[in-house]
């Protein structure tokens, strides 16, 4: 591989896979949240003990996943200094905004939730969590803010210099690339989470846990959620084509539309290939496909929920190793969803604006092509003992997570 190969490929393996950690901490922390509510609301036991082993497997999620933004951070400052340079002023600040919530605000109130069951007043507690929530979803705000200035840049001017500056924040704010995309986004987090729940929820009861009436809950609950959020996924998907095709005419560009806007391009900004590659079309095509279908098995996996009838009766119980096995999936159709945005703007790292090629640092080959297995050997790591880490507790199934040994679970120290 040449520098601008492995560079794309390095940013493309490890953004996707830490894509997958924030797309689960984002579906199950409002999930967490949720069922935390509803203990608060009831007094019910068994909401409280739903939220603690729920939240633990968020809490895993996060701490791992936090890691792999690190190193997303430490490849945008090393191997794209063309970016950086011409585009910084405007793409930095939304992404410094989200690394002082995410790094700073969300993690001091997660760590505040943790240590709190037991000992914190109950509604304050549950506003620890949901304030997680609120920074989380911020965090996701100010992050698809920066891409979506890569997507379409709005609110800027070129300097003297030849540097882009910003000069309208609220454009940034109201950019056509960005609502509909962050709908997409969060509905598409829901659905992960949501059938991540179901899913391990499903295996325990497959097995006749123990926990019965624990994971009854969150099998109804989580299936809720999956269903809602696969709703707005495509909902907000199909409302992106229309701002979509305006950015960005190239994208789904096919047959003589492709051979008009190619010609555009190149009177426009020179010699070059400026039609993305056949693989966004594909997998736009499998994440439409999969979305659809994922939303009927939901449906059919909902109705059965009705008195119990997934459990209840042998000719619907195979229902729940659909629901495990359906795990992987809204992951694997996340990463086709990324390609289509990122990969469909190539040869653009900014479209219309910077091309990809001018955006890589000056490195050797052999540089790049070193740490780009450096950085997907540490994150696929990572992203393999995630894995473990959350299988081994979730089959672990609920115990008394984050309740102090010397106190009973209902007492309450601080008001």
């Amino acid at each position: 591989m040449n520098a601008l190969d492995a560079a794309r490929w390095q940013f493309a393996v490890t953004a996707s896979l830490h894509f997958l950690f924030v797309a689960l901490t984002l579906g199950l922390v409002f999930f967490v949240a949720s069922v935390q509510t509803r203990y608060v609301r009831t007094g019910d036991e068994v909401y409280g003990r739903m939220a603690r082993f729920w939240g633990v497997l968020y809490a895993i999620n996060y701490a791992v996943g936090i890691a792999t933004g690190l190193v997303m951070e430490f490849e945008i400052g090393l191997n794209w200094s063309g970016l950086n340079r011409l585009t910084g002023d405007v793409f930095g600040a939304p992404l410094a905004m989200e690394t002082l919530i995410a790094f700073v605000l969300e993690s001091t109130l997660l760590g505040m939730w943790l240590f709190g069951w037991g000992k914190l007043n109950k509604k304050l507690h549950l506003a620890l969590i949901w304030g997680v929530a609120a920074t989380a979803l911020l965090s996701a705000f100010w992050v698809m803010v920066a891409n979506s200035f890569l997507q379409h840049p709005v609110g800027y001017a070129m300097d003297a210099a030849g540097t882009v500056r910003l000069t309208d924040f609220g454009a940034l704010l109201t950019n056509s690339a960005l609502w509909f995309a962050l709908g997409h986004t969060v509905s598409a987090a829901m659905l992960t989470g949501g059938i991540f729940v179901a899913g391990v929820s499903a295996w325990h009861l497959r097995r006749r846990d123990t926990e019965d009436g624990l994971f009854r809950r969150s099998l109804r609950n989580g299936l809720r959620s999956a269903l809602v959020g696969v709703f707005f996924t495509i909902g907000f998907g199909y409302a992106q084509f229309g701002p979509l095709t305006d950015n960005q005419p190239t994208k789904l560009a096919g047959g003589d539309e492709a051979v008009a806007q190619q010609a555009a391009m190149v009177a426009k900004h020179g010699p070059g290939d400026y039609i993305p590659s056949s693989i966004v079309g594909a997998s736009l095509g499998v994440m439409i496909m999969v979305a659809n279908l994922l939303f009927l098995i939901l449906l059919v996996a909902q109705l059965l929920t009705i008195r119990d009838t997934i459990i209840k009766r042998r000719w619907a119980r195979p229902m729940l190793w659909v629901l495990t096995a359906l795990i992987p999936v809204p992951f694997l159709t996340a990463i086709a969803g990324w390609i289509v945005r990122e990969e469909g703007r190539q040869p653009w790292a900014v479209y219309g604006l910077l091309k990809t090629a001018d955006a890589v640092s000056p490195m050797s080959d052999r540089a790049l092509t070193l740490s780009t297995i450096g950085f997907t050997v540490l994150v696929a790591g990572l992203a393999l003992t995630d894995w473990w880490l959350l299988a081994r507790r979730a089959r672990r199934g609920p115990g008394d997570e984050f309740l102090p040994e010397t106190l009973p679970a209902r007492e309450e120290v601080l008001v």
